[in-house]
C-alpha cells in the first residue's frame, strides 16, 4: 500500500540553532518569512515543541496586540508632553504678546515682590516662578490664611497672577485651561478614572509593552539588516517593514522610555519595602528622602517688618550654584520677623530631578539660615535620573526634538503593529472575501479598535485645542468642557470605527485630522492677537514651533489619507470572459507566458527561515 506523500511523515531538519521538527501529518503556513509548525494538526499525528525563537515571536504578538491601543494613547499624548510648556503657551493667547528678552532675576524677583505687597500682604505664603527659555512670564501664587473655624486647606486657598516680568504689569487674565499638563498628566492618570487605577492600567501597559520590545529583540535575528530594507506596495511585508524600522530607528530611546516610565512609579507598583521598613508611615519615608520639601513654619509673630536687600542673595547663591540662577523663590511669613526666603536652584540644565540645591535666608535681615546641597544617596540619585531621563527637563532645544522625533517612532512601531496582526489576519478570510463574504468578529474588532485609536487620538488631540479657541472664555467650568473636547473626538472615531471598520473609513478620519491640524495655525490668527509670521518676526520662537509642527503632522496624516485613497481605488483585474474566442485567448496567452515559480519545498522554507 502507498501512502499518500501528504500524509507521510516529514522529517525536517534545520540549522542555526532550530530543534528538530517532526510532524504527522506536516501542517505549514509562510508568517513573517518563517516556517511555523503547529503543536498539533487535526487533533492527530505530533510535534516536538517549538524553539525558543519561535515561542518569542508568540509572545511578542500578544504582548503588544493586547495592550496596544491604550499604548498609542498613552505615546501619542507623552510625546506632546515633551512641549507642554509651549502647548500651554500656544493655548493662552493672551500672554502671547510678552517680551521675549531676557530678564536679569533681580528685576524679575523685585518686580514680583512689589505685586505680592500690595495684593495679598497677609499671606502666609508666596510662590515666584521665574522665566526661564521656555516661558517668558512671572508666575505668582499665594495662599491666603485660612479664616477661624476653618479647616486648613492650602489648595482651596491657593491664589495666582503671570506678570511681564519687564514691566511688572498683570497680563490680561488668561483664559481658564489646563494646557499641556492635560496631555502630560493623560499619559500616566488617562483621567476620568481614579488616580491610581489610572497609573495601575498604564504601568500593566508599560509592562506588556518591555516585554514585547525584549521579545521582539530576541525574535528578530535580522533586525540590523532589515532596518534598511523596506519594500512598498507589498501588503504585509510593507507593514512588517514599518514596524521593524520605527523600532529599531529608535530601540535604545524605546527601552529607556518604558523602563523609567516603569521607574518613575516604582513607589505604587513596590511598596513593600518602605512599608516594611518604616511601617506604613510614608510621611517618615518622604521625609527623610527628600528633606527640603518639608513644610515650613506658618505661624505669625508680628507684621510690617520690609524685605532685605535681594541682590545679596542672589549673588550668594549664583556663587555657590557656578553661576546658576535661582529657578523658583518661595517666601513664608512674609513680612513677619520669622519670615524665611529660600531660593531653590533652576534644574534646567541637570538629568536628575530628584532634589534642588536650595538656600534659606531670613526676609528680615538676609542672613543665610540654612543650605540643602544636592547630595542625596545613590539609590535616590538613581530614580532621579531615571526620572529625569523619561521627562527630558535637562534637554535643550535640539536634544528635546530629537526625543520628540523618537517618540513619534515609537507611535509608529506600535500602530503598526497592531495594524500588522490585522493585516495577517484579514489574509485568512481571502477565500470568502472574494466570494462576498466577511471576515470574523475579531478582526472586524481590532479593525475598529485600530481606526478609533490611531486615528482617534490625533483627531481627539486636534479637537482639544480647537475647543481652546472656539468655547467661550468666560464658561462656566471651562476647563473641564475644553477636556471634554478631547474625549468627545476620541469617542466619535472609536464609534464610527467599530460600525463601520472599512478602508473608506480610515481614509476619512484621517482625512478628518490633516484638515483639524493643518488648520490649527490659520485658527491660531483669527482667535489671537498674533500669527506664523508675526511671531517669526517677533522672535517668538515657542509660538512659531508649535505652527510648524502641526503643519509637518497635519501633512502626514495627509499624505497617508492619500495614499489609503489611491490603494482603494486601483482598478480590479477582470477575468476574461467565458466566450470561447474568449477563452482561446487566455490559453494561447498561458502558453506563450512565462512559467510560474514552483512551490516551495520543505528544504527551500527551511533555508528561508534560517
Amino acid at each position: 500500500m502507498v501512502v499518500p506523500a501528504a500524509q507521510q511523515p516529514v522529517h525536517v531538519t534545520p540549522h542555526r540553532g532550530w530543534k528538530r521538527i517532526q510532524c504527522e501529518p506536516f501542517s505549514k503556513s509562510f508568517v513573517q518569512g518563517q516556517l511555523h509548525v503547529p503543536r498539533r494538526t487535526a487533533g492527530q499525528g505530533r510535534c516536538v515543541k517549538e524553539g525558543f525563537r519561535q515561542s518569542m515571536a508568540w509572545l511578542h504578538t500578544w504582548s503588544g496586540l493586547l495592550v496596544g491601543w491604550i499604548l498609542f494613547a498613552v505615546f501619542a499624548t507623552g510625546t506632546a508632553a515633551y512641549y507642554r510648556e509651549e502647548i500651554s503657551l500656544w493655548m493662552k493667547p493672551e500672554l502671547h504678546s510678552l517680551s521675549t528678552q531676557a530678564v536679569p532675576p533681580t528685576i524679575a524677583v523685585q518686580q514680583g515682590l512689589d505685586y505680592l505687597s500690595k495684593r495679598a500682604p497677609q499671606a502666609v505664603r508666596w510662590d515666584m516662578t521665574l522665566p526661564d527659555p521656555r516661558n517668558a512670564s512671572l508666575r505668582l501664587s499665594w495662599t491666603d490664611p485660612t479664616p477661624a473655624g476653618e479647616t486648613p486647606n492650602p489648595r482651596r486657598r491657593r491664589q495666582t497672577a503671570t506678570l511681564d516680568p519687564a514691566t511688572g504689569a498683570l497680563t490680561a487674565p488668561a483664559r481658564e485651561t489646563r494646557g499641556g499638563d492635560f496631555l502630560y498628566r493623560f499619559h500616566f492618570d488617562l483621567h476620568h478614572i481614579p488616580v491610581l487605577w489610572g497609573r495601575w492600567i498604564v504601568g500593566f501597559c508599560a509592562m506588556f509593552m518591555l516585554v514585547a520590545i525584549i521579545s521582539g529583540i530576541i525574535t528578530h535575528k535580522r533586525i540590523f539588516k532589515d532596518f534598511f530594507t523596506f519594500r512598498p506596495k507589498k501588503g504585509q511585508r510593507s507593514w512588517l517593514d514599518a514596524h521593524n524600522a520605527s523600532a529599531v530607528l529608535a530601540l535604545p530611546y524605546h527601552l529607556m522610555i518604558t523602563y523609567t516610565g516603569l521607574i518613575t512609579l516604582m513607589f505604587l507598583y513596590m511598596p513593600w519595602g518602605t512599608q516594611a521598613v518604616y511601617k506604613g508611615d510614608t510621611n517618615a519615608f518622604f521625609a527623610e528622602v527628600f528633606p527640603s520639601r518639608q513644610p515650613a513654619n506658618t505661624t505669625r509673630t508680628g507684621s510690617g517688618v520690609p524685605f532685605a536687600d535681594l541682590a545679596p542673595m542672589l549673588a550668594q547663591s549664583a556663587g555657590r550654584w557656578d553661576g546658576d540662577a535661582p529657578g523658583r523663590i518661595t517666601i513664608t511669613l512674609p513680612g513677619d520677623p520669622n519670615g524665611t526666603l529660600m531660593l531653590t536652584r533652576d534644574n534646567g540644565g541637570r538629568i536628575s530631578v530628584t532634589s534642588s540645591d536650595t538656600m534659606t535666608f531670613s526676609s528680615a535681615s538676609g542672613a543665610l539660615l540654612s543650605e540643602t546641597r544636592d547630595d542625596a544617596r545613590p539609590a535616590v540619585q538613581t530614580r532621579g535620573v531615571m526620572y529625569g531621563l523619561h521627562a527630558a527637563t535637562f534637554a535643550q532645544p535640539l536634544l528635546r526634538a530629537l526625543f520628540f522625533l523618537s517618540a513619534l517612532a515609537g507611535c509608529v512601531m506600535v500602530a503598526s503593529g497592531v495594524v500588522l496582526w490585522a493585516v495577517k489576519e484579514r489574509q485568512k478570510y481571502a477565500k470568502k472575501l472574494a466570494a462576498g463574504g466577511r471576515v470574523g468578529w475579531g478582526v472586524r474588532l481590532v479593525d475598529g479598535l485600530n481606526i478609533g485609536s490611531i486615528a482617534g487620538i490625533p483627531i481627539a488631540i486636534a479637537a482639544y485645542f480647537w475647543g481652546n479657541r472656539l468655547l467661550p472664555v468666560p464658561m462656566p467650568d471651562r476647563i473641564a468642557n475644553e477636556i471634554m473636547m478631547f474625549f468627545i473626538g476620541w469617542g466619535v472615531s472609536l464609534l464610527a470605527g467599530l460600525i463601520w471598520p472599512t478602508r473608506l473609513m480610515w481614509v476619512w478620519q484621517m482625512a478628518l485630522a490633516a484638515v483639524m491640524w493643518m488648520a490649527l495655525p490659520v485658527l491660531n490668527a483669527l482667535t489671537s492677537p498674533s500669527n506664523l509670521f508675526a511671531n517669526a518676526l517677533a522672535g517668538r520662537w515657542a509660538l512659531v514651533g508649535f505652527d510648524m509642527t502641526v503643519l509637518v503632522l497635519g501633512v502626514g496624516l495627509a499624505s497617508i489619507a492619500w495614499v489609503l485613497h489611491r490603494r482603494g481605488n486601483k482598478p480590479v483585474v477582470r477575468k476574461p470572459a467565458g466566450s470561447p474566442a474568449a477563452a482561446a485567448a487566455a490559453t494561447a496567452a498561458s502558453k506563450t507566458a512565462p512559467k510560474a515559480a514552483p512551490q516551495p519545498t520543505i528544504a527551500s522554507v527551511t533555508q528561508e527561515a534560517t
